[in-house]
C-alpha cells in the first residue's frame, strides 16, 4: 500500500533541504515564527495615539469654556507719577520718578543748595548704574559692588563764571564698614600719578582719619584746551561718605573755597 506524497513547503532562497525524517509517522510542516516587537509596537502606537486624541480633546473642551477673571487687586489704583508734557521744569527727576524710592529724597535734601549766581547743572537722588558710569574709570568692575553695598546716592553740580565746576557725592551704605570700605580705597589712590599725584592733607574740621583733601599736582594741559586742575575732598560721617571734586579750567585752584565748601556740606549731615 502506498503512502500519501506530502507536498513539501517552499523553502527560501538559501536555505539548506531539512534532512529526511526518518520516524514512522508522516512529516509536519514547522510553524513560522512571527517577527519579535511587532505586538509592542502596535501596543506603543496605540498609547501614543491615546495620549494625543486626550490632549486634543482637553483642548477642545478649555478653548469652549468661558475664561475665569481673576481675583480683584487688593489695591486698584497704585499711586505713582502722571505722564506728563516735557516744559522748562521738566528734571531727570520728574522724569525717571519710578527709578527711586521716596526715602531717596532724604539724602538728596542734605545736599548743598544752589549758591547765588552760580549755573545749576543737576541736583537730586541718581541711581547707581548712573552714578557708576560718570564716576568711575571702568563702570562694569565697581558697579556690582556699588550695587551691593550702598543704599542711596545724591549729586549736585554747579558751574561759577564758566572756570569753577562743583560736583558733590553723597554716598549712604548699608552700613558703616561699606562707607569706611569706599573711602579707604580713595585715600589708597589718590597720590597715584593719574590722580593728585601727592599724598594731600588732612581736611580742617573733619575728625583725623575721616577726612582729607588733595589739590593736583600738576594742572591736565592738552592743546587746544584750557588747563585743568582739579582738587578733592572726602569725608566719612556715619555710613555716609562725602566727596566733593572741584575743577578749575584756568589751571588755578582755590583751596580756601573747597574748604569752605566742605565744611559747609559737613555741617548739612
Amino acid at each position: 500500500m502506498e503512502h500519501e506524497q506530502t507536498i513539501p513547503e517552499q523553502r527560501k532562497e538559501g536555505e539548506s533541504a531539512p534532512e529526511p525524517d526518518t520516524s514512522a509517522t508522516a512529516a509536519t510542516p514547522a510553524p513560522r515564527r512571527r517577527r519579535a516587537g511587532r505586538t509592542t509596537l502596535l501596543i506603543a502606537g496605540a498609547a501614543v495615539l491615546g495620549v494625543l486624541a486626550g490632549t486634543v480633546t482637553g483642548y477642545a473642551v478649555q478653548y469652549h469654556r468661558e475664561p475665569t477673571p481673576l481675583p480683584p487687586l487688593a489695591q486698584q489704583k497704585m499711586d505713582g507719577p502722571k505722564p506728563a508734557a516735557m516744559n522748562d521744569a521738566t528734571s531727570r527727576r520728574s522724569i525717571n520718578a519710578t527709578r527711586w524710592h521716596k526715602a531717596d529724597e532724604d539724602l538728596a535734601k542734605k545736599l548743598l543748595d544752589l549758591p547765588g549766581g552760580a549755573q545749576d547743572s543737576f541736583s537730586g537722588p541718581v541711581s547707581t548704574d548712573a552714578f557708576s558710569a560718570d564716576y568711575f574709570l571702568e563702570p562694569s568692575e565697581a558697579v556690582g559692588s556699588l550695587i551691593r553695598d550702598a543704599k542711596r546716592l545724591a549729586t549736585a553740580r554747579w558751574s561759577e563764571n564758566d572756570r569753577n565746576f562743583i560736583e558733590i557725592n553723597l554716598l549712604q551704605f548699608r552700613d558703616r564698614e561699606g562707607a569706611d570700605g569706599f573711602y579707604t580705597e580713595i585715600v589708597r589712590y589718590m597720590p597715584e600719578k593719574d590722580h593728585a599725584g601727592n599724598t594731600g592733607k588732612d581736611l580742617p574740621g573733619a575728625p583725623a582719619d575721616f577726612g582729607h583733601m588733595w589739590i593736583d599736582s600738576k594742572a591736565h594741559e592738552k592743546p587746544g584746551y584750557h588747563p585743568l586742575r582739579q582738587a578733592r575732598a572726602v569725608v566719612r560721617r556715619g555710613d555716609i561718605v562725602m566727596s566733593i571734586e572741584y575743577t578749575n579750567n584756568r589751571g588755578e585752584v582755590d583751596e580756601k573755597a573747597l574748604v569752605e565748601l566742605a565744611k559747609r556740606q559737613m555741617e548739612r549731615l
